[in-house]
């Protein structure tokens, strides 16, 4: 199907007033349960994306694609019987096959290590998808995609295999593909390699796919890289807010003589800094981490490695970690004042240099946050946030033709929040807007529509049953 041709019937023009958790319309005197305004809007959201969605800009692509994926996904599990539904699995699959032509046209070694973590977790959904439909031979283009490439030259290129690194050994850089660039071992690159190791492990495990020990082993190995970080609280990697919360920052950072964690570049590091992205993706890590304990536990025993350990000492390590970020997602990622999920901030985030990457941060986080297993092991509950997030996109896109924008909040709370977050997290920059002017206005489109589709998604998971 012609996604061109896309443009669901979703009664525009209509326009709703909030009123005791139901939309009342003001052309007519029905009322529309949240359910059914959360569909009309999902509808409305997906055809503007299918219109923005083709921009070129490789790991922003990825990204913002795997947030389509996941949306369309939350909207086949709640609707699987929805005409329009359907419509946006097929219109999706023709976006799949031109995605592969796009990755075809790049040469790897001009890429950088996180570039392929996000294609490699878009690829695993892809694959998802397209087995819904019955497209198996795309589907396992994907797959391949994701291990034979992705995951493979991550490990490769970026992974540091020597001992010597101080004052912990091992993780990953995001340096080029090349080798040219070395990079820096920050939060979302080693994120990235941990969660798709995690994932393409959990996914071997349901489709039985052979030669899947190596991923646990990665998987396991970026778990050791992160435990011994956050162990070092004098480096306040896992940086405590209270007793009970804390959020990863951007990256470790250790000031001493022989030190390999002190580099202020790659991109320019501020005290302090602290991006939305990378809690979501560590706390899905870890909660994979936990589903696949019993595995680790036997592979661990079976090579010998790590002989004293403790599968259940583990996993309550691994629950408190998750448990302590959603706390600080919580008490410092939402507006006190209006409950709206927010960017820290941190100017290093929101530009100049950046900001065209980190805008995306709220949606990823999102993503994996809103997900069952996480609300769970995390026992916070954002529904109340995520719906008046999902209100805020809504109220201040462009209504000529829904496009969702880089803010949605007032100044008034923004001031507010910055207050707030600067009493919990002891530091916080006086930044209000994205600095986008350097991001080209497709890119700019397609990034924020899917950060809108993200925080539908979450609000799709988080209707009840």
């Amino acid at each position: 199907m012609d996604r061109r041709k896309f443009l669901m019937n979703t009664g525009k023009g209509a326009a709703l007033l909030s009123c005791g958790g139901l939309w009342v319309s003001c052309d007519k005197t029905t009322k529309i349960s949240y359910e059914d305004q959360l569909k009309k809007r999902s509808f409305e959201a997906f055809n503007r994306f299918a219109e923005v969605w083709n921009f070129n800009d490789f790991w922003k692509r990825g990204n913002t694609f795997d947030a389509c994926l996941t949306f369309v996904d939350a909207a086949q599990q709640r609707w699987p019987r929805e005409p329009k539904v359907k419509e946006m699995q097929h219109v999706v699959k023709s976006m799949l096959e031109e995605n592969l032509d796009f990755f075809a046209r790049f040469d790897p070694g001009t890429l950088w290590a996180d570039d392929f973590g996000w294609w490699g977790l878009m690829a695993l959904n892809a694959r998802k998808h397209l087995l819904k439909l019955n497209e198996t031979d795309l589907a396992n283009k994907y797959l391949k995609l994701s291990t034979d490439l992705c995951w493979e030259y991550k490990k490769q290129t970026a992974y540091d295999n020597t001992s010597d690194a101080k004052p912990v050994p091992h993780g990953c850089r995001n340096g080029d593909a090349a080798g040219e660039s070395r990079g820096v071992k920050n939060t979302v690159t080693n994120v990235l390699l941990f969660l798709l190791s995690t994932r393409i492990y959990r996914l071997s495990l349901e489709e039985k796919l052979e030669d899947n020990e190596k991923y646990l082993d990665m998987a396991y190995r970026q778990w050791k890289w992160f435990e011994a970080w956050f162990e070092l609280d004098e480096y306040e990697y896992l940086k405590s807010i209270t007793a009970e919360s804390a959020l990863v920052q951007e990256r470790p950072m250790a000031f001493f003589e022989g030190s390999d964690y002190q580099e202020k570049i790659h991109p320019p590091w501020a005290e302090g800094w602290v991006w939305t992205g990378d809690q979501g993706m560590l706390v899905m890590a870890l909660a994979d981490m936990i589903a696949m304990k019993d595995e680790l536990a036997a592979w661990l025993q079976k090579n010998k490695i790590d002989e004293g350990f403790d599968v259940r000492a583990f996993e309550k390590k691994a629950e408190t970690i998750i448990h302590r970020i959603c706390k600080g997602i919580e008490t410092t990622l939402i507006g006190a004042q209006d409950g709206i999920i927010r960017e820290a901030p941190c100017l290093s985030s929101f530009g100049p240099n950046h900001g065209n990457d980190y805008v995306a941060g709220r949606g990823i986080m999102m993503r994996y946050v809103s997900r069952q297993e996480i609300g769970h092991l995390g026992k916070i509950d954002f529904t109340k946030n995520i719906k008046a997030t999902v209100d805020a996109i809504w109220q201040t896109r462009d209504q000529a033709n829904n496009q969702f924008q880089p803010e949605f909040t007032s100044r008034e709370n923004d001031k507010l929040y910055i207050e707030q977050f600067r009493k919990n997290w002891g530091l916080a920059d006086e930044v209000y807007q994205w600095d986008l002017a350097k991001m080209k206005e497709q890119n700019k489109r397609g990034v924020c529509q899917a950060v809108g589709l993200d925080m539908l998604s979450a609000a799709i998971r988080s209707l009840e049953s």
